[in-house]
């Protein structure tokens, strides 16, 4: 009978240590870029990683639906205004202070709730058969004159494309956001379902500028460095300019906080920071890690002055999106 009930014992026992070392993640970060960064989390921890991939803005909405029941531990998010969402309702737990002032406190919450882990920067993706950068306009506003008729490709469905939207609202009022959509469509703009498949389009010559975030370029150009496309980084101060960040935020209510503290440390480790460097080609946040050899400096991009947590109005903007006919 002891023998027995020590037996049951070693064997809660073990169950328990296993699932303490699973971590689960809901990752708005694509598989491709992020997947092998979490398989070095696992090999330097031992801490195994249960991955939920999906969309940022949808998963964002599930773990706000989910509540206190979500079996999620970290959201690993592709903007930060999801991530001011689940900030402002509640849902996340502050990080320790060495995580947070690893980072520029642009890049961080004002309230310490979640932290940027890199940069990504928004720019004017243009064909360089068909378009001189001398000839592209000095704001993002400007692409609503007649003579880009024809010419323009966005992505609306796109996170990345609808925090540049709220970013617009905040910065120049919803009308002006309003009649720049609208001047958009005026223009006869073409529609693609991701970043990825505008830069195909301008390589293509099927259009000769969109609107991207600036890494999907460089990853074009791995497999085909001849491809005749070339960012363009508008104004400083303009809202075409805007960085946002991907950013790491612990879920309130988690059983895993100690994993999850580990989980988001690591992101900000010099390893990881090189990894978004050298294989995603995003910006490192982290002090002392260079940014890769092709890019401008971040300081040199001229991101507008806005608090990021406040691109948490997603619903505003998808209602803007829908209310202008581009949803």
């Amino acid at each position: 009978m002891i023998r027995q009930l020590l037996l049951t014992l070693l064997l809660t026992l073990s169950t328990t240590a296993t699932a303490a070392e699973t971590l689960t993640v809901y990752s708005g970060r694509n598989e491709k870029l992020v997947g092998p960064l979490l398989k070095k989390f696992t090999e330097k921890t031992g801490i195994e990683v249960k991955v939920r991939y999906g969309e940022t803005p949808q998963l964002a909405a599930t773990l706000l639906e989910e509540g206190d029941k979500t079996p999620a531990d970290v959201f690993f998010a592709q903007d930060a205004g999801a991530l001011g969402a689940l900030s402002n309702a509640g849902r996340l737990q502050a990080l320790p202070k060495e995580s947070l002032d690893k980072v520029d406190a642009r890049f961080r919450s004002p309230t310490g709730m979640w932290v940027g882990t890199s940069g990504r920067a928004r720019v004017v993706a243009y064909n360089t058969k068909k378009v001189k950068a001398a000839d592209l306009p000095k704001s993002i506003l400007e692409f609503t004159d007649a003579k880009w008729k024809g010419r323009l490709g966005w992505a609306p469905t796109n996170a990345s494309f609808q925090a540049f939207v709220t970013a617009l609202r905040l910065l120049k009022g919803e009308e002006a956001a309003s009649n720049w959509l609208k001047g958009i469509q005026a223009n006869g703009v073409r529609v693609y379902k991701n970043n990825a498949a505008i830069i195909e389009a301008l390589g293509r010559g099927e259009i000769d500028a969109g609107f991207v975030n600036h890494y999907y370029l460089y990853a074009a150009k791995k497999s085909n460095a001849a491809l005749p496309v070339d960012n363009y980084f508008v104004a400083a101060g303009d809202p075409g300019a805007l960085v946002n960040v991907a950013g790491v935020a612990i879920l309130q209510g988690t059983k895993k906080a100690e994993a999850a503290h580990k989980f988001a440390a690591f992101l900000l480790e010099p390893q990881a920071q090189e990894y978004f460097a050298k294989e995603t080609y995003e910006y490192p946040l982290v002090a002392g890690v260079k940014t890769a050899a092709s890019l401008p400096a971040l300081s040199k991009v001229g991101s507008p002055d806005l608090d990021l947590s406040k691109l948490d109005d997603l619903r505003g903007t998808v209602k803007l999106l829908q209310d202008t006919g581009v949803l």
